[in-house]
């Protein structure tokens, strides 16, 4: 009788074959960059990014007509623990203002031309308290990830993923930790705005949880599903889904980082189609971006989520492309050329 394959094998086998970057469609940009009306390597970052379009959407005249911000909402019962400054009920608030076009993402989007789809996750039952149990169980954990997945469509050419989710911030912090080890201090920020008392409870909330899990937390995805949340499981799902469909990824900030350092940690590789949109302010993300190799477009002190450095960053990422696209080239402007 042949055994069903486990939830977290599927995972992996699926991470196994994720297809890797167009080389000739990267040489093939770099070769159009050298005929622009600029010195070589003007551009500095500019130029790495519309090669890095190239090789991930595997077109040597990459395009962005359909970028799109990902939000994934959840809610956690470590909450219980006093670790955030905000109640749960937020993260539901928060949804009806996204939909009502009232938030800061709203904004950024509209002014990029980006756009925005909003995924709830069960916010009327939050994962388990991970101070007493885990967080999810391996089948919904899972299946979570396998709903991110289902962000990307067809259309979509560039994907940022966001989250909302009180008490998120600790459930990254408590990643963090497991993957590069503790104390919960070194991890920790404020997160929405917790003074001494609360930054206190959060440090003592993740310790907790890293002594009671901390047999297990070899394993990323055992990480994931003791100390993470669905939304972070969902965007490990729109991460690699975005892989298999050729779709590059802009990284947002510390939470939505803490998928791709789980990603990261199965298998470095997993991430190579990811640039990082923006290094936050909240805890130690820029420690988090050198250990994953990435370095960050925009470094604006923003610490929000909702993927608002990423959406930021994409107008970057949209002027690389129009300089690359739309620029004269020597010959048809009729300027001459560097001396030998």
């Amino acid at each position: 009788m042949v055994q069903p394959v486990r939830p977290f094998e599927e995972i992996r086998i699926l991470l196994a074959a994720l297809p890797g970057p167009d080389l000739e469609a990267k040489e093939a940009a770099r070769a159009r960059a050298r005929l622009l009306t600029k010195p070589p390597g003007a551009l500095g970052r500019l130029e790495e990014i519309v090669e890095w379009l190239a090789a991930w959407q595997g077109r040597a005249t990459p395009s962005i007509e359909r970028p799109l911000v990902a939000v994934f909402a959840a809610n956690h019962g470590v909450v219980a623990q006093g670790v955030s400054a905000f109640p749960a009920s937020v993260t539901q608030q928060m949804v009806a203002n996204f939909l009502s076009g009232g938030a800061a993402i709203n904004q950024i989007c509209e002014a990029h031309g980006v756009g925005l789809k909003v995924y709830e996750l069960a916010l009327e039952r939050p994962t388990a308290d991970f101070t007493q149990a885990p967080a999810m169980d391996k089948r919904e954990a899972a299946a979570t990830f396998a709903y991110g997945m289902e962000a990307i469509d067809g259309e979509v050419d560039l994907l940022a993923p966001g989250e909302m989710g009180i008490g998120n911030t600790t459930s990254a912090a408590a990643i963090y930790a497991a993957l590069y080890g503790g104390p919960a201090s070194r991890w920790t920020g404020r997160g929405t705005g917790l003074d001494d008392a609360g930054l206190a409870r959060k440090n003592a909330a993740i310790d907790a949880a890293l002594a009671l899990h901390g047999p297990h937390l070899t394993d990323p995805l055992e990480i994931l599903r003791r100390l993470g949340g669905r939304e972070i499981a969902a965007m490990m799902g729109a991460i690699a889904a975005a892989r298999l469909n050729r779709v590059p990824v802009v990284l947002d900030g510390y939470v939505a980082c803490a998928a791709a350092a789980l990603l990261y940690a199965i298998a470095p590789d997993t991430i190579a189609h990811c640039v990082a949109g923006h290094v936050s302010a909240e805890g130690a993300h820029r420690v988090v971006l050198a250990r994953l190799g990435k370095r960050p477009l925009l470094d604006l002190d923003m610490r929000l989520g909702e993927g608002s450095g990423a959406a930021l960053a994409v107008g970057v990422i949209k002027a690389a492309l129009s300089c690359h696209r739309d620029m004269a080239t020597f010959e048809s402007a009729g300027v001459s050329k560097k001396s030998k």
